[in-house]
């Protein structure tokens, strides 16, 4: 029989970093604890260990944690164990599917210290009853009215249990609204019904609601959601219903509605009532949420379509920003299909190299000749147009993809730059490109340090181009970053300056090559004289700080010989040369002519420019 304060734990997930949090949420507790990284070395480890329990993450290569209860099960020496599920997974049907599969209980990710060991306490003690019946069974099976009355005792014990389960599957712990679950299954009964009512739902998100539990802890975040709840629930009417969907999301589930005028409205109550701040703990917090909303209809056949659909409409309102509202519409959907695939031809692009590397000039308007290139990604499918970088490059920032692709581009950049040093142009530098999540990855520092060691150039021909943006999101680990780079040489220069909203007074503290004025202004300035006097102020600033400066987006003689008289340094843009294919740009350096007009145009610029 075990005893509860020493029992011998399995901990199974391929990540050891999680035994570690398991380990140290259950500190200070007598359990033996033991780590298995696969289902396959759990299985193996049962009859030599003898665990009074596994503790079993549901996602796992190979073998995952459904597949693993099945065979446990499947033993009929391990029939009673009791396996607690570790998982992220919160649907119904995955519930469904682990206690199909044999799991005694559900812990979510992330795992709470308290909930992991009453959990594990309430099992272990259970378990052991069980063990005490089997034992008094086969040793005294005289007792039966004793024996008995202890089943009945246990009985009502696992019916405790299982309507605390129920109660925690069906109702939101913190805010005690009903779970995604109870909506479901609300609109399941609806949609039964022989002439199902209309219905409507409203979903909602908290905008920037990470930041709240960033800055000022989970534990106001916790208690700002409470409190969002309850302004939320002060606004339902009679029939109409509120779930808690997950960490910020709540949806309001509205029956009934007369007209698409009406739900309208009543989102505008919503967004209206988030004019008032929330007072949490001494913090004035001012909160906006974004809204998606559908309208039911008749061919439904599944509870979760119109929650899709109003969750559609929700991502389509965040695209629009905070506070904003939108109802769903086909289109939505469509949008929302043709955006999956486009990642999932992202992602087969990206494993299939097709993509390259293009190479925009750089040109020094004083030497007039190519100091350098910028590499521009872009994407050669086998079959069909080149597809245009507006259209993935936002798709590879949403997903995460930049990341990847990124590397790929520095690479393919520096083994160009090498091949064209090696044919007697030592004097370029490459400019490559960081987005906002390459800036902010941690391994970006490492990944680099990779590319160059692999492809051995000289770091102080590569130039990183960091927009004020990625700059601005964390000053101070941009500065510690960016100080990193400069340390192995590398030069640094910021891209589209002007655009963002960075202090002037950072340029001192970030060690800054060169700046790059958006060609917004570039290309306003014969038609915009404040923008004029924008480029004409960074030319000035960056000659006074001692950073060079250069022009992109340069499409007109005019806009070069502006530039030219202003001092500019570097001038980049489709009047000089459009990105070009690696043969391309050899062949431009090649034969660019570097002769020097009157008017202080090379020929061959001029005659991009003719009409």
């Amino acid at each position: 029989m075990i005893a509860t304060e020493s029992a011998i734990i399995l901990v199974v997930d391929d990540e050891s970093d999680n035994f570690d949090v398991i380990e140290a949420l259950l500190a200070n507790n007598a359990y033996q604890l033991h780590y298995a990284s696969s289902g396959n070395k759990a299985l193996e480890r049962l009859d030599r260990l003898v665990p009074d329990m596994l503790l079993l993450d549901v996602m796992m290569p190979t073998m995952d944690g459904f597949e693993v209860c099945r065979q446990i099960r499947g033993n009929p020496a391990w029939q009673s164990l009791p396996i607690i599920l570790i998982t992220a997974l919160d649907s119904k049907e995955d519930l469904a599917k682990g206690l199909e599969a044999g799991a005694d209980d559900f812990i979510s990710k992330p795992v709470n210290r308290v909930e992991l060991r009453a959990r594990i306490r309430s099992l272990l003690r259970i378990r052991r009853q069980q063990q005490a019946i089997e034992h008094l069974y086969q040793q005294v099976q005289s007792v039966n009215q004793q024996l008995t009355a202890f089943n009945c005792a246990l009985e009502r014990r696992v019916q405790e249990r299982t309507a605390q389960l129920e109660r925690a599957y069906f109702y939101d712990g913190l805010t005690q609204l009903p779970s995604r679950a109870l909506l479901l299954d609300t609109i399941e009964q609806i949609l039964r019904q022989p002439e199902p009512s209309p219905f409507a739902l409203l979903y909602l998100d908290c905008d920037q609601f990470k930041l709240v539990n960033g800055s000022l802890g989970h534990e106001i975040g916790n208690k700002l959601l409470v409190a969002i709840a309850s302004r939320l629930q002060s606004l339902l009417r009679r029939g109409d219903h509120l779930a808690r969907l997950g960490e910020d999301e709540f949806c309001f589930f509205l029956q009934p509605l007369a007209s698409v005028e009406a739900l309208r409205q009543f989102a505008e109550r919503v967004l209206d009532s988030f004019n008032v701040p929330f007072w949490i703990d001494g913090y004035e917090i001012y909160m906006t949420v974004c809204i998606g909303m559908t309208l039911s209809r008749a061919e439904y056949d599944h509870a979760q379509v119109p929650l899709q659909e109003a969750d559609t409409a929700m991502y389509q309102a965040k695209y629009r920003g905070a506070g904003s509202c939108q109802l769903f519409d086909y289109q939505m959907q469509r949008s929302a299909q043709q955006r999956l695939q486009l990642e999932h031809d992202l992602r087969h692009a990206l494993s299939n190299q097709e993509l390259l590397a293009c190479y925009q000039p750089i040109v020094d308007l004083t030497q007039q000749q190519i100091a350098g290139f910028e590499a521009l990604v872009r994407w050669y499918p086998p079959t069909g147009t080149p597809r245009s970088p507006g259209e993935f490059i936002p798709c590879a920032e949403e997903t995460g993809l930049i990341v990847p692709i990124g590397m790929v581009v520095l690479r393919q950049a520096c083994q160009q730059l090498l091949d064209w040093q090696r044919q007697g142009y030592e004097h370029l530098f490459m400019s490559v490109n960081l987005s906002v999540r390459q800036f902010s990855h941690p391994t970006l520092v490492e990944d680099i340090d990779e590319v160059l060691r692999d492809v051995a150039i000289d770091p102080g021909c590569l130039k990183l181009e960091i927009t004020e943006s990625a700059i601005m999101e964390s000053p101070d680990v941009a500065v510690a970053l960016t100080q990193q780079l400069r340390s192995r040489r590398i030069q640094l220069s910021i891209d589209d300056f002007g655009t963002g909203y960075s202090s002037l007074s950072y340029l001192n503290r970030f060690p800054v090559d060169s700046l790059k004025i958006d060609q917004s202004f570039v290309q306003s300035m014969e038609t915009d004289s404040k923008n004029a006097q924008i480029v004409e102020a960074v030319v000035g600033l960056g000659h006074a700080l001692n950073i060079k400066i250069i022009a992109e987006g340069i499409e007109t003689a005019e806009q070069l010989n502006h530039l030219c008289q202003l001092g500019c340094d570097y001038g980049q843009g489709y009047l000089l040369a459009q990105p070009l294919l690696p043969d391309q740009a050899t062949v431009l350096l090649q034969n660019f002519d570097s002769t020097v007009a009157a008017d202080h145009t090379p020929s061959s610029w001029r005659s991009m420019a003719s009409p």
